[in-house]
């Protein structure tokens, strides 16, 4: 079976869509009976062909990026009108037996114009269904029938969680979807090996700076805990527009000296980072499904969240669920675990049990059957 896929971010581009790509890559690297061909993007100028193992080529359309974690509008439509050349190329000289593209727009808008020729699957990821997205409101309202388009012809689309998939049945219920989740590299990703009860309590939080993530509530929440005597600490870890502002915030609420800003930490480092904290904590509005989250499980770290997509089947006993988003419930939350170290040890130990059911493996599993469904 022959595959081409598209994607408009790839490590080291984009956050967790890209990560999960390059996952699902590794796990088709030795299979013999696939041959897959990726097109997505470069950080600068140029066209570039890598080979990530002996059936699978990437082809990397370059572009003017500012930034790697943030797509200015410009550069997508860089992309688009770049990546378009090459994909009808690509067609023209390979016989493939469909199209995998990850996001609904703008990958899967190549797909929508040659549906006649080439079947697509689509992954819906999360900022690509229209939703409370603050950032992107006026774009779903402009771009809605375009996404309805492109989604009604595809041969199927694919959420990573039911609540993704509920908010993309809101915005057209006419359409089947597949539910199939992300995974997480547990052979990378492991608790760490301490005895000792910490004397400072770590709170971790990842992701890219933006507004659906909510920092401003997790700030606050550190505020309260630590006005309340908590020795705590807070690192933020991720990169985005918003860094600067929230360093502000964190400046004049005097706590440079308790929330630390790393900004973005490369991949191969991150299992250290999970190592060094305790509780991973997240106050998120929407998610697909959160790649860090399964990372800091797999980590040995409970969670505590606000309610959002993914968290029906992420979180069991290895983590609160804030139902109300704001500071004084996640300070509580953190506050029930600090005190009640017994409980803290079960929802560590529950915490990793809980990733080992979500394995890139499976998620391959996965797709490949209903690649073979649909070929």
């Amino acid at each position: 079976m022959k595959i081409l896929m598209l994607n408009y971010e790839f490590p080291p581009i984009g956050g967790g869509a890209a990560n999960a790509h390059r996952c699902l890559l590794q796990q088709y690297a030795s299979n013999n009976d696939l041959r897959i061909d990726v097109l997505t993007s470069a950080p600068k100028p140029g066209f570039f062909k890598e080979t990530f193992a002996d059936s699978i080529t990437i082809y990397k359309v370059g572009l003017h990026k500012k930034e790697l974690h943030f797509w200015r509008k410009t550069e997508v439509i860089e992309w688009l009108f770049k990546a378009k050349f090459h994909y009808r190329k690509l067609l023209r000289e390979n016989d493939y037996d469909l199209a995998h593209a990850f996001f609904g727009f703008p990958t899967g808008w190549l797909c929508y114009r040659t549906a006649n020729k080439l079947p697509y699957i689509i992954s819906l990821r999360g900022s690509d269904v229209p939703g409370e997205h603050a950032r992107l409101k006026l774009d779903y309202k402009i771009l809605g029938p375009v996404f309805a388009a492109i989604w009604k012809k595809a041969a199927a689309l694919v959420a990573p969680s039911e609540g993704l998939k509920d908010r993309a049945l809101k915005f057209l219920p006419s359409v089947a979807i597949d539910v199939i989740p992300n995974g997480v590299e547990l052979e990378r990703f492991g608790p760490a090996e301490t005895a000792q009860e910490p004397p400072v309590l770590r709170l971790l939080t990842v992701g890219r700076l933006s507004v659906t993530k909510r920092m401003e509530i997790l700030i606050d929440a550190v505020e309260i805990l630590h006005r309340a005597g908590c020795d705590v600490r807070f690192t933020i870890v991720g990169g985005g527009q918003l860094q600067q502002k929230l360093k502000q915030i964190v400046s004049k609420k005097n706590l440079d000296n308790i929330i630390e800003f790393t900004g973005r930490i490369d991949a191969e480092d991150m299992p250290q980072v999970y190592h060094k904290n305790d509780i991973f904590i997240s106050a998120s509005c929407t998610e697909g499904m959160s790649n860090a989250m399964l990372e800091a499980m797999a980590s040995g770290l409970p969670i505590i969240t606000t309610r959002c997509e993914g968290t029906e089947e992420l979180i069991a006993d290895n983590g609160l669920v804030v139902e109300n988003a704001n500071a004084e419930e996640i300070a509580k939350a953190v506050k029930t675990l600090a005190d009640d170290r017994q409980l803290y040890k079960q929802m560590s130990i529950a915490a990793r049990s809980q990733a080992e059911k979500f394995t890139w493996g499976r998620v391959a599993e996965k797709y490949l059957a209903l690649y073979e469904r649909l070929k």
